[in-house]
């Protein structure tokens, strides 16, 4: 039986100096305002969290469930969202650690991957997303 005590390589990069999700992400929706956005029942909403459409976490005063405002774009859940979410989950990330690398200022962009996304280019976020599980 082998034993090892290394860390998956597709692990997010933690630190203890890294900033919180509400320092990362400024602008958060509670799941009943992204329904009333969409138009959409709260149950659809939660169907879309559940299915990697979206991400939620549970953010400020009474820890309730929201979503980046960035995610919604003119009515509509970010078209480039889903794949990329699945593609960070597939590099082993968790939807916080996703949502961390979304949000992450990156001077090689410039900006978030998440502002590349909606810019329109999902195909490099998402080519860099994959490169995470190597």
């Amino acid at each position: 039986m082998t034993h090892t005590n290394e860390t998956p390589r597709s692990a997010a990069p933690t630190s203890e100096a890294a900033p919180s999700l509400e320092d990362l992400v400024q602008d958060w929706i509670p799941l009943p305002d992204i329904a009333e956005s969409l138009g959409v029942s709260i149950t659809a909403v939660h169907q879309l969290v559940s299915d990697g459409t979206l991400l939620a976490q549970r953010i400020g005063e009474g820890k309730v469930r929201k979503v980046p405002a960035a995610f919604i774009q003119e009515g509509k859940v970010l078209d480039s969202l889903k794949g990329t979410i699945s593609v960070l989950r597939d590099a082993g990330y968790s939807d916080e650690d996703a949502l961390r690398w979304l949000f992450t200022p990156d001077e090689t962009l410039p900006g978030t991957p998440v502002d590349a996304m909606i810019a329109g280019r999902k195909t490099e976020i998402r080519r860099r997303a994959q490169a995470l599980a190597w």
